[in-house]
C-alpha cells in the first residue's frame, strides 16, 4: 500500500473515532425492567333491605304503622353520610281534595339503633327523624347514620357506633308511621293513596394517604 493510501486511511480512521466520541454512539452494558402498576377504584354500593319499606292498605285516622329495615354497606369503601330525601305524589281516588294527604301523614319517629348505643335509654333514642309530617319532610334531607348523641347517651357513656357506614356492615332502622287523626272532616282522603319515594344517597369518606 502507499504511503498515501495508509495516511488516507488513517485520517478517515481518527474522523470515525472523533464521531463517535462526539455523538456519543459507543457500546455498554444495560438491563431492563418494566414496572406494572394499576388504579383500582373503589366502589360504593348501599342497599336499602327490604327495598319496600311500608307497603299497607285501609289505613284510617288514627292508624300507626312500624316497620324495620336495614342500610346496609355492600361495597368496598366506607360510607361517612347517608342523606334521606322524601318525594311522594297523591292519587286522589274521588277528585275532591283540597288539602294535602302528606300533611296527615307523619313520621313519628326514623330510629338508628346501631347509632344510640349499648341498650336504649328511654326518651333519648338517635332520632334520624321525629314528629314531623311527609310534607313537611320534603324541605328535608336528614343524615341516616349520623350518631346525634342525645343528652343521657352522652351523660352515660352510651354513644353507640360513630358517624358512617363501615364497607360490610349494616345499620338496624326502625320508622313509625301515623295517619294523623285531626278530629276533624278528614272524609276527603278516603280511598285515595299516597305513594312515598325514600332516596337514600350514600356519600364517600375523605381522601387519604395510601
Amino acid at each position: 500500500m502507499s504511503l498515501k493510501k495508509k495516511l488516507g486511511l488513517g485520517v478517515a480512521s481518527a474522523a470515525l473515532g472523533l464521531s463517535l466520541i462526539g455523538g456519543g454512539t459507543f457500546a455498554y452494558f444495560s438491563d431492563t425492567e418494566v414496572s406494572h402498576n394499576e388504579f383500582t377504584a373503589g366502589t360504593l354500593d348501599l342497599a336499602v333491605n327490604p327495598s319496600v319499606v311500608i307497603d299497607v292498605e285501609n289505613i284510617k285516622p288514627g292508624d300507626i304503622m312500624v316497620r324495620e329495615f336495614l342500610l346496609e354497606n355492600n361495597g368496598s369503601l366506607d360510607i361517612s353520610s347517608v342523606d334521606l330525601a322524601t318525594a311522594y305524589n297523591v292519587v286522589d281516588a274521588k277528585g275532591d281534595n283540597v288539602d294535602d294527604f302528606g300533611k296527615h301523614i307523619k313520621v313519628l319517629f326514623l330510629e338508628n339503633a346501631d347509632k344510640t348505643g349499648d341498650g336504649w335509654v328511654i326518651g333519648d333514642y338517635n332520632d334520624v327523624i321525629a314528629e314531623t309530617t311527609l310534607y313537611d319532610l320534603q324541605n328535608m334531607e336528614p343524615d341516616a347514620v349520623e350518631n346525634v348523641q342525645g343528652f343521657f347517651t352522652h351523660l352515660f357513656g352510651l354513644n353507640g357506633e360513630g358517624d358512617g357506614l363501615e364497607n360490610g356492615t349494616s345499620d338496624q332502622m326502625y320508622v313509625a308511621f301515623e295517619f294523623v287523626d285531626n278530629g276533624a272532616d278528614q272524609n276527603e282522603f278516603q280511598g285515595d293513596t299516597l305513594k312515598l319515594d325514600w332516596t337514600f344517597t350514600a356519600h364517600q369518606t375523605e381522601g387519604e394517604l395510601k
